[in-house]
């Protein structure tokens, strides 16, 4: 049995942000799987909303503000498509600029710094499933931290975890499994640094 996102109450969605804020484990089955689930049809049915009927960029924003119900800061920025199964645990800074057909994994906690830039077609996930095959679907949240700054290529991904240090560039296609130092460049699978800015 499902909730219904349209009747998710403010204690519902501040008690499931407190677990995965905390680090713990969402049992399948759980209220809070239940409010996890309840708040991907929200996210789908906005974004849904901002892909199809894309008007102009301020609209866009407008449609972003709502998913993460917060007001965005000066000179935030979003090219659609973008996409993701959760949209309240996103936290961006002043003049942050999120590009073409990204995918926000946020459940666990997304958390972009002043300035970086998001290339386009990247992932970043904030989820883990249990490796206990009795236990495979609950989830195990851990935040990404992305520092000010920070050029993310195109076509990365991000794992959960995961720290990037301010100024740090991530090369096309990078898969990021740990964290990186503040000015260096990543590049590869999995990334390593290809030199220190």
């Amino acid at each position: 049995m499902y909730e219904d996102s349209n009747e998710l109450t403010q204690e519902q969605i501040d008690a499931f942000l407190a677990s995965m804020n905390a680090g713990e484990e969402c049992i399948a089955g759980s209220p809070g799987h239940r409010t996890m689930t309840a708040l991907s049809e929200r996210a789908m049915r906005i974004t849904s909303r901002m892909n199809a009927q894309f008007d102009n960029l301020s609209g866009a924003r407008e449609q972003f503000a709502e998913l993460t119900r917060c007001t965005l800061p000066e000179g935030f920025g979003l090219f659609p498509p973008f996409y993701t199964d959760c949209g309240v645990n996103i936290h961006v800074e002043e003049g942050v600029f999120i590009n073409m057909g990204c995918k926000f994994q946020d459940q666990g906690g997304i958390y972009i710094g002043a300035r970086a830039l998001v290339g386009h077609n990247c992932v970043i996930a904030t989820l883990n499933h249990n490796m206990d095959p009795a236990l495979r679907a609950n989830l195990l949240p851990a935040p990404v931290h992305i520092g000010a700054d920070v050029w993310i290529g195109a076509n990365c991904t991000i794992l959960p975890g995961v720290t990037i240090g301010d100024g740090a560039v991530l090369a096309a296609g990078a898969v990021v499994t740990k964290d990186v130092e503040p000015n260096t460049v990543i590049g590869g699978v999995p990334a390593k640094v290809l030199k220190r800015l």
